[in-house]
């Protein structure tokens, strides 16, 4: 039995697409070989269609805000049976959703990303696992909680306009009228970076940049974080600014930390779990993982080292397939890869990597389970 498990190749494919890819090309390299998909994801991009197959979830539509607030349709995954809900703050509140003359972490909120996680609640869901990456925005995660019904006000008495700007003018919270039911969930969010809320390692210094702003926005944000965190602790005696995490996705970890009770984690031991993966894998003879680009970065939590780990404690070999290698990525082996094969060969327009994606890593699979086929004949 071999197991099919990758991640999204960010940009080109999805993991079921992926792991369609990878299955086409094994029935012509291996046509007899026996294969267990498992679309994977670490919390980032195609978390909710990763799960949703691998959980027998199916997909709730709704309407939401983008990061500007503009209506827009988003959706999560839910097991109305397992009380599980997929959510991925992204859909709602995500860079994808803005054009490059629209970003601006002054103003974007998280609000859109909080109505989906409100109507996940309101579903049923009792268990809702949260992806917070490529986010828009960098409101503290305030955004999110005014969905959820937490007030900011001003010295006036005034909600605050949406966006982390605002925050500088915080005087009062209001949580009298939070969801109830917020107290019966177990919010899991998946997270795999460390950085403060605020300061030279803050959600500002650090990721704002890549969001539109300039250094003097970055100066107001980062001032708008400390005084959001120092209203938290003042008023509601809760002190998250400086937990690994808390600035992550513009300061939605420590939003999500403050006012929801969440609790941060790893994004591929969270999904590995969920889907059992390990029970899954205990009677496999081999592991095919991968994703867009494997380099030695990717011993921070991605998944294909995720699935590495799990993998090499129940002794079964790795292979994995890259769109791209980068530097280091021979570090891989260490943690139970024991062969990486990029899928990136023939001519590629770099302004179009999607065109051909899938034939390429179907081409790559091919080969592979030919290299299989062969060694098995040979046994």
């Amino acid at each position: 039995m071999i197991a099919v498990v990758p991640d999204s190749f960010k940009g080109t494919l999805s993991a079921v697409e992926a792991t369609e890819a990878i299955r086409q090309g094994f029935k012509k390299g291996f046509p007899g070989a026996r294969l267990r998909l498992i679309p994977m994801a670490d919390g980032g991009e195609g978390t909710v269609d990763a799960l949703a197959k691998s959980c027998r979830a199916s997909i709730q539509e709704i309407t939401t805000i983008d990061p500007l607030g503009r209506p827009i349709t988003a959706s999560y995954a839910l097991n109305k049976k397992r009380r599980l809900a997929v959510v991925e703050m992204a859909a709602a509140s995500g860079l994808m959703l803005l054009a490059p003359e629209e970003l601006n972490p002054l103003k974007t909120s998280t609000y859109g990303a909080g109505l989906l996680l409100r109507h996940a609640i309101e579903n049923g869901a009792r268990k809702v696992i949260l992806g917070i990456g490529g986010s828009a925005t960098n409101d503290g995660g305030a955004g999110l909680a005014s969905a959820l019904g937490v007030k900011f006000l001003d010295v006036n008495s005034c909600e605050l306009p949406p966006g982390g700007e605002a925050l500088k003018r915080l005087s009062r919270i209001d949580v009298s009228n939070i969801d109830p039911q917020l107290k019966d969930v177990e919010l899991l969010v998946a997270c795999d970076v460390d950085n403060p809320l605020f300061g030279p390692n803050g959600a500002a210094a650090v990721y704002s940049p890549q969001k539109g702003a300039t250094p003097e926005m970055v100066r107001s944000l980062d001032k708008s974080m400390k005084h959001f965190a120092e209203i938290c602790s003042e008023q509601l005696n809760s002190n998250y600014a400086d937990y690994p995490g808390a600035g992550a996705a513009g300061g939605l970890g420590f939003g999500l930390l403050t006012f929801c009770g969440a609790t941060l984690c790893s994004g591929v031991e969270i999904i590995a779990e969920t889907i059992d993966l390990r029970e899954r894998l205990k009677d496999c003879d081999l592991v095919i993982t991968g994703e867009g680009r494997i380099d030695g970065q990717s011993l921070s939590g991605k998944t294909p080292v995720g699935v590495a780990k799990i993998a090499k404690s129940l002794q079964i070999p790795v292979i994995a397939i890259s769109g791209a290698l980068g530097e280091n990525y021979g570090k891989l082996h260490s943690v139970g890869v024991s062969a990486i094969f990029p899928a990136a060969h023939g001519d590629i327009d770099p302004g179009n990597l999607s065109s051909g994606a899938f034939e390429r890593l179907s081409a790559t699979a091919e080969q592979i389970a030919r290299l299989l086929y062969a060694g098995q004949l040979r046994s």
